[in-house]
């Protein structure tokens, strides 16, 4: 071969070559899935933290609309409360962080809230529910329901195919967060405002009540922490290191499925 001929090959080489990396990668999550994705994250985050911190001011639940330290409980949680008046059987109190737990509980909620209406209005108008998380009448048959619920009780690893699109499991899980949980878990924080409240009272006497608004709230914060460890360990169960990097980046690697 001569130097023109090698130089020649190598130019038609090289983007084949080029090529190999791309032709690998496949899009798995859009740029607003993505950037909504950490945002509601980290709200959660910090919703959790002041909420805890909120919650052990008072540790007590009630039904209805009234409920005070005079008032017998619904159930107790067994931890110390950081208000003295709060009687919980420990004799010590824990420092008490209403101030900044409250400002933080209340921004955080409404930036959440904001990121989760553009996150609906834009999952409808680009067919993101209908696409990616609205179950198709195949996967609904007794075989295929039966086949996933098997998978994950067995903790199988997906396959490539499986791991570009959700399970049936992953996509009644995710509808049940996005149009359940969360309007239930906004509803019944806005329940707990006196100023909410009073302005729409239907709003709260439909939940039973103020108090029983506030224990509603709380099992439903349960819901979501016991969804977010069965959702991190599916994580790394299917691949931590892929699924970090199409939450990402966007794009999920073909083969790399750790």
């Amino acid at each position: 071969m001569t130097g023109a001929e090698s130089a020649s090959a190598r130019g038609l080489m090289t983007p084949a070559v080029a090529a190999t990396p791309a032709s690998n990668s496949t899009a798995r999550h859009s740029a607003l899935v993505r950037i909504t994705h950490w945002i509601i994250s980290l709200c959660f985050f910090a919703l959790l933290v002041s909420g805890i911190e909120i919650l052990i001011s008072h540790p007590r639940f009630y039904w209805g609309e009234t409920g005070n330290v005079n008032t017998t409980p619904l159930f107790q949680l067994p931890i110390p409360s950081s208000r003295s008046l709060v009687q919980t059987g420990y004799s010590f109190r824990l420092p008490d962080q209403n101030g900044w737990s409250r400002a933080l509980h209340f921004q955080s909620a409404w930036i959440l809230v904001l990121t989760g209406l553009l996150y609906l209005i834009a999952g409808f108008f680009s067919g993101h529910f209908r696409k990616n998380l609205l179950p198709a009448k195949s996967d609904l048959s007794w075989r295929e329901c039966s086949a996933t619920i098997v998978k994950h009780l067995k903790f199988q690893r997906p396959s490539e195919a499986e791991a570009l699109s959700y399970n049936l499991l992953q996509r009644f899980a995710y509808l049940s967060v996005i149009f359940i949980l969360f309007p239930l878990v906004i509803w019944t924080g806005l329940a707990i405002s006196p100023a909410f409240a009073s302005a729409i009272p239907r709003s709260v006497t439909l939940l039973g009540g103020t108090q029983s608004a506030r224990t509603i709230h709380f099992f439903v914060t349960l819901a979501f922490v016991l969804f977010l460890i069965i959702h991190v360990v599916m994580v790394f169960l299917a691949g931590f290191r892929s699924r970090m990097r199409a939450m990402i980046t966007g794009q999920t690697a073909t083969g790399d499925n750790k």
